[in-house]
């Protein structure tokens, strides 16, 4: 089956559902998510959007704290630009219905929280449910526009694109053009159906599911970064992939984040013994940045032996942490912990790619007509290291800033007749639809890289591991290219394939670094080299 949309939309987060709604005023918009379209990161985030707008706040400290987590790798202009761009975003989404919590009935007089790594109360919230709180107004709003077209389990599978032929010597090299909408799966009828749009955004989110223990929902599969990177597009930092410090330790808790406002509101990483630790890796304690938090519950797990260290807030008492934190509360409860009087077993796991798909400060990727915003982007923000509760900023941010680009090209870009394409064009329908195929083959190396990546390309790094993971990932992928032709079509074998060629793309990016900085740290190179690698670490696929 074939649409056509003036936008195209991968992914129903805070960043595809912010710019559908602003975009919608041009066009159609459709916006495809390969489950739920509640089911991503954003409905996940706990912490808050972080905005300078307290009397003892400034842009300039917000800046300045971006740059310190950073770690040398931000984009000063970029940074600025998102700060400063702060509070005109936070005033949007309390038009489209989200409520934060407040102080009182001022349109700024927000309750502001504190998270790792700011200097001062930032952090705007709602309760312990902010992204839940973001995702379900801005679903509403969606819903009720007459121009946004939501499909839910559509998978997306690659890009469409026009590229250019050139000569180099004896070569004939593809060079990429521009987008032209995606080859999307029917989840429910196991048809590829072409769409057709002027626009592309990739709004796919992280890639938190290559790790064995991550915060991530299972959807975070790196889709978006897999399939820009096939299109040709150019990615940068994948090495940088931040660690939450406080993941929930309990058999029966999935992906359960302890959020970093706890330690905001004064409670304290202690080991088994109540011993507190943090003071003894950084000026800040529990309160330094979260690559130097989890580096340090890393430590001190390994060198106790330990499962876990703890978290304790239980001196704020009950009626405190109901009120500030109600779903973490209830959650603990539900299995035997009462966190108002004993404290919570956490541990460091997989929670955001600093790195992503390379843009610029419109969210343009190197192929004309797609954007990429949120987490599988790499704007230039974060840097070596992301600073608590600035993702859902970049992500608001930056729909505006494509936005704005794209209104600005909308006469010429629209006007140009869409690419003249079939079903029979579609690579996906080579594959054969054999259903006895042996689909163990799916769970078996998807459980293998993610064991893998997570002893491997941790925390801590070492070169003889990454050359370990390097040589155990390319055997996996060789064994995908070979077995996926005989496998049905289905989301898990795409997502298995896409797993593999991020898997590869974070372990290539981090043997090119050869320094420690931020969230890499290579105990073989444990110093930072600002004369060599003051830069971000680029990859691509040259086409040919």
């Amino acid at each position: 089956m074939e649409y056509r949309f003036d936008f195209l939309v991968i992914g129903s987060g805070i960043a595809g559902l912010s710019f559908a709604l602003k975009a919608a005023s041009l066009g159609d918009v459709a916006i495809v998510t390969k489950k739920d379209k509640l089911e991503t990161s954003t409905n996940y985030a706990q912490g808050g959007i972080a905005s300078a707008i307290g009397n003892d706040d400034s842009f300039e400290l917000h800046i300045q704290d971006t740059l310190t987590s950073g770690d040398g790798l931000c984009d000063p202009e970029v940074v600025e630009m998102v700060v400063r761009s702060a509070p005109e975003r936070i005033r949007e989404l309390v038009e489209w219905g989200v409520e934060f919590n407040r102080r009182g009935s001022g349109p700024f007089d927000f309750d502001l929280g504190r998270e790792g790594g700011h200097s001062r109360n930032r952090i705007i919230h709602a309760h312990d449910m902010t992204g839940q709180a973001i995702e379900r107004a801005l679903i509403r709003a969606a819903e009720e526009h007459p121009r946004i077209y939501i499909f839910e389990n559509h998978f997306a599978l690659d890009l469409i694109v026009e590229y250019d032929g050139i000569r180099i010597g004896d070569r004939s090299i593809k060079r990429r053009k521009r987008g032209w909408g995606a080859y999307v799966l029917n989840v429910s009828s196991g048809q590829v159906d072409l769409f057709l749009s002027h626009v592309t955004l990739l709004c796919t989110g992280g890639a938190g599911k290559v790790y064995l223990y991550t915060s991530n929902p299972d959807v975070a599969t790196g889709d978006g970064l897999a399939m820009a990177y096939r299109a040709g597009a150019v990615l940068a930092n994948l090495e940088f992939v931040q660690f939450h410090p406080t993941c929930l330790y309990h058999p029966q808790a999935k992906n359960f984040l302890i959020s970093e406002a706890l330690r905001g509101e004064g409670g304290r990483l202690i080991d088994k013994h109540g011993r507190p630790f943090m003071h003894k890796y950084h000026p800040l304690g529990d309160l330094a940045f979260r690559d130097i938090v989890a580096r340090a519950i890393d430590t001190e797990m390994k060198k106790s032996g330990d499962d876990c260290v703890f978290l304790d807030i239980t001196h704020r008492g009950k009626d405190f942490l109901v009120k500030r934190f109600p779903n973490i509360y209830e959650k603990c409860l539900s299995l035997g912990i009462d966190i108002s009087k004993t404290p919570i077993p956490v541990v460091p796991a997989a929670h955001y790619m600093c790195g992503g798909i390379k843009t610029d400060m419109r969210g343009r990727s190197s192929i004309d007509q797609v954007y990429a915003i949120g987490e599988c982007a790499c704007t230039g923000l974060h840097g070596a290291n992301r600073l608590a509760s600035n993702s859902l900023l970049e992500a608001v941010v930056f729909s505006h800033q494509a936005y704005l680009d794209v209104k600005g090209h909308f006469d010429e870009w629209f006007k140009r007749p869409f690419p003249s394409l079939s079903s029979q064009d579609c690579p996906y329908n080579a594959l054969e639809n054999n259903q006895q195929s042996e689909m163990v083959f799916i769970a078996h190396n998807w459980d293998v890289i993610r064991k893998i990546m997570w002893n491997y390309v941790g925390i801590v790094r070492r070169d003889s591991r990454l050359k370990l993971a390097q040589d155990h990932i390319a055997q996996i992928r060789q064994e995908i290219r070979e077995h996926l032709p005989h496998i049905p079509l289905n989301t898990d074998a795409m997502e298995l394939r896409n797993l593999a060629l991020v898997a590869e793309l974070i372990v290539s990016c981090a043997v090119m670094r050869k320094e420690s900085r931020g969230l890499h740290y290579n105990v073989d190179h444990p110093n930072k080299d600002d004369l060599r690698w003051r830069r971000d670490t680029l990859i691509w696929r040259e086409l040919e």
